[in-house]
């Protein structure tokens, strides 16, 4: 029985991808900031694990905890929401230090123990924003395409180990909690207010096909069980087409 370590379990991507791979009789290790176990039904098969991607001492906890894994998937982000003048760097730093740093400072907590078996799989879930551009998420998307570059990269590194990295690109997905958590950090500047406006006003008015969460557990699945898959997997019909 094969072992995935998720992380970003608490909603959206990360839970309906635990809850996947439960149901197909894997070990799932889901990974939560702060964990619940009443979102995942009870299973043998199933730990629920603390992690901080930005704590290099919550990631080496996890990896002593979780022991020996098949797939790693890098699913926890933050989103941000604002046009770049008005965007504080603090933000902008907390954004790359999760989306980019946490990626790269898990997957290589994973790395030794792949390559002395010579067989796992790396899966970062990235966005479709890096396929076509979207005002207001300039520093968002910035933290998603230098994953959608680190992982092009490791994947030729690893090939000599027998070891795999792909892509996971989900489209929009209204249905997840993405936007509740962007809006944390949104940074507004009046003068960029008319294309707040518009651009607030067109997502809402949208009619055009969105991604489901299942779409991503999909996607993943594939990534994860097919040695054939191909390194970069859209996720959803609109980022289908986009691809």
């Amino acid at each position: 029985m094969k072992t995935i370590l998720i992380t970003g379990c608490s909603s959206g991507f990360g839970l309906d991808t635990a809850r996947y791979f439960l149901e197909r009789d894997w070990k799932v290790i889901a990974t939560m900031r702060t964990p619940r176990e009443d979102l995942l039904p009870q299973s043998p098969h199933l730990r629920i694990l603390p992690l901080e991607v930005t704590d290099a001492a919550s990631i080496a906890r996890l990896m002593e905890a979780a022991g020996a894994v098949d797939v790693l998937v890098n699913n926890a982000g933050i989103g941000m929401l604002g046009a770049l003048e008005g965007c504080s760097m603090a933000n902008a730093r907390e954004v790359f230090e999760t989306n980019t740093l946490g990626t790269i400072a898990m997957t290589q907590a994973v790395l030794p123990q792949f390559r002395l078996r010579r067989d796992g799989v790396v899966i970062n879930v990235t966005s479709s924003v890096t396929l076509k551009a979207l005002p207001l998420l300039s520093v968002y998307t910035a933290s998603k395409a230098a994953v959608n570059a680190f992982t092009e990269s490791l994947a030729l590194e690893l090939q000599q180990f027998n070891v795999r990295a792909h892509l996971v690109l989900p489209g929009r997905a209204p249905a997840t909690s993405f936007g509740a958590n962007a809006q944390q950090r949104i940074q507004m500047h009046e003068a960029y207010a008319e294309l707040v406006q518009s651009v607030f006003a067109g997502w809402q008015q949208s009619t055009d096909p969105v991604t489901q969460a299942v779409d991503v557990a999909e996607a993943i699945w594939r990534a994860a069980t097919d040695p054939a898959a191909p390194l970069r997997i859209a996720a959803g019909a609109d980022a289908v087409a986009l691809m």
